[in-house]
């Protein structure tokens, strides 16, 4: 998995290429996710749109980044996931935990309140 970081105004944009599956990528985003907390940056948009396949440790590690970024006092928003993995996400009941938006256009507007 690759993982790129942009800046959109106040909200700083993780996007993710590749499968979503732990191990060394659960390294990777986690160490981030904590980098941005660190520098202050509690706003966080999880680009998913180039994720094809995600298994239970991705979700996890999905879960553990909202989880950490609110403990933070911030927030993460989800982006750009397929219909595939919409459907992870209402299958293991977690939909509910994971705010979700189509596009990063449409998580960046919901920063702006």
């Amino acid at each position: 998995m690759k993982l790129k970081t942009a800046a959109r105004g106040s909200v700083t944009v993780l996007s993710l290429d590749g499968n979503l599956l732990g191990g060394p990528d659960a390294t990777v985003l986690h160490t981030r996710l904590h980098e941005l907390l660190e520098a202050g940056k509690k706003q966080v948009i999880l680009d998913l749109s180039h994720v094809t396949v995600m298994n239970s440790s991705g979700l996890g590690l999905l879960i553990g980044g909202v989880s950490a970024v609110k403990n933070a006092g911030g927030r993460l928003t989800i982006a750009g996931a397929s219909a595939k993995l919409s459907a992870v996400f209402t299958v293991s009941k977690l939909g509910p935990l994971l705010e979700t938006y189509p596009t990063v256009d449409a998580a960046a507007k919901s920063y702006k309140t």
